[in-house]
């Protein structure tokens, strides 16, 4: 008897404050109808940045929701050689929301400068797109091991890539939240795209860097490992970067990748996602 497995993602999200700030200028939208998975951490002071992230994520969600009933809709940007057909429409959501929010921006002048950065995720199949402008976070952890899947597009990061600055020295620098590319910042952006495979058992983390600025890859791949559920673990990395100091807004968005078998292999199925 043959069997036909279907990806099922597990998945917990949540969103706080952290320590300092007064507001939380993070916004983040689950999709599952859409194996679609949205975080963006917005910029620009008073309630700019909450304007700013909000529209980025929801324009995303809206466009990827409008070509999922008209699969013929107009790609925005140019497409990308090599990609596929998935990872193009997720492109385009991201260039979409950048026009959204710079002309936004451009309409009030309370919102001048306003931006946000955006991590996205996508799945099909076994394959899985990310889309990112900005600092915002995707990583996989794989067989105990935690790997970073987006680099950030900040100016720090740039001068650890190019030899000139160590990541310890990085890692205390106060330029860290200057960001060389930035939903709403300009008319146009460059999103970058990376296409990756699943593998069983995957974990898959989504974060705006409050997370990642109080705690270690260590200590993130750590608690990642340590959860029953993909609920417990957002919420354990936002308590473990709140008792970190919690100097800034900390959204995390945990997926966790299981098959689901068809048929006779239900129950199977349910026991390989710990239901």
């Amino acid at each position: 008897m043959a069997f036909q497995a279907t990806i099922e993602m597990e998945f917990g999200a949540r969103s706080d404050n952290g320590r300092v700030r007064e507001n939380n200028e993070d916004s983040f939208r689950v999709v599952p109808e859409l194996n679609l998975f949205v975080l963006s951490d917005g910029m620009g002071g008073q309630a700019s940045g909450e304007v700013a992230s909000r529209l980025a994520a929801e324009t995303i969600v809206a466009h990827c929701r409008e070509a999922e009933a008209n699969p013929s809709l107009p790609i925005i940007g140019e497409r990308i050689d090599g990609a596929s057909a998935m990872a193009n429409r997720l492109a385009s959501a991201v260039r979409l929301a950048n026009q959204a929010v710079h002309q936004a921006a451009e309409r009030n002048e309370a919102r001048t400068g306003m931006g946000a950065t955006v991590v996205a995720v996508q799945f099909a199949d076994e394959r899985m797109t990310i889309a990112h402008v900005g600092d915002s976070r995707a990583y996989r952890l794989r067989n105990g091991e935690l790997e970073q899947l987006t680099p950030d597009h900040s100016f720090i990061a740039e001068q650890v890539r190019q030899g000139l600055m160590s990541a310890k020295d990085a890692s205390q620098s106060k330029l860290q939240n200057v960001l060389l590319r930035a939903l709403g910042v300009d008319p146009e952006v460059e999103v970058e795209i990376n296409e990756e495979l699943l593998a069983e058992g995957d974990m898959l983390l989504l974060c705006s860097d409050g997370l990642t600025h109080e705690l270690s890859d260590e200590r993130i791949a750590a608690a990642l490992c340590d959860a029953d559920e993909a609920q417990e673990a957002a919420s354990r990395l936002v308590e473990l970067a709140n008792q970190a100091g919690g100097g800034d807004n900390i959204t995390v968005i945990v997926l966790r990748h299981a098959p689901k078998f068809a048929g006779a292999m239900a129950k199977i199925g349910r026991w390989f996602t710990g239901s």
